[in-house]
């Protein structure tokens, strides 16, 4: 898997201050995305031990709030293969920090049930979740006084709480939150 970007002081995507990845590669290519390069699965660097033992590093800091996926595409298979084993490291040495990730996939019709994003990490995945933002960013929908999202069909799911109901469990930030 490779990268484009480590924000590690990111208050846009999520709540707090996080340390946000930007994973390489994705199929959605939707209109008005606001980084195209990352549709490139050999865009940026390769997603190394190096750049875990950084990440982690980052995240360290008492005042990092958690860590932020975005991409590209962090539900593309070839992806998750590779977030999954970062995922269990972080959830192990940060259990008191959120994980959020962004996907254009939706959490009821597509991360759980067959589809092309499904694969055997995916339910380890999402179960190492705090907060999923989902589905594809439609920029005919585009809402700029939104959230931690772009555009009005795009959910925030409380991850843990969905998969314990078995149905969506809409997330709600924190009154005066950053961003």
């Amino acid at each position: 898997m490779n990268y484009g970007e480590i924000k590690k002081c990111d208050i846009a995507n999520g709540e707090g201050i996080r340390v946000s990845l930007f994973v390489s590669g994705c199929t959605h290519r939707c209109e008005g995305c606001f980084n195209e390069a990352t549709w490139d699965f050999h865009f940026g660097k390769p997603f190394t031990e190096e750049t875990e033992q950084e990440i982690l590093d980052a995240l360290r800091p008492e005042y990092v709030d958690g860590l932020s996926l975005l991409g590209g595409e962090p539900f593309e298979p070839a992806n998750q293969q590779v977030l999954l084993p970062f995922l269990r490291r972080v959830r192990e040495e940060f259990p008191d920090k959120s994980i959020w990730c962004y996907t254009g996939y939706l959490f009821d019709e597509e991360l759980q049930k067959e589809s092309r994003a499904r694969c055997g990490c995916t339910d380890e995945m999402l179960g190492l979740l705090d907060v999923l933002v989902d589905g594809e960013f439609i920029l005919a929908q585009r809402d700029i006084s939104l959230q931690f999202r772009g555009s009005k069909n795009q959910r925030l799911i409380n991850v843990p709480a969905s998969l314990a109901s078995g149905s969506v469990v809409e997330y709600h930030p924190v009154k005066g939150s950053l961003s």
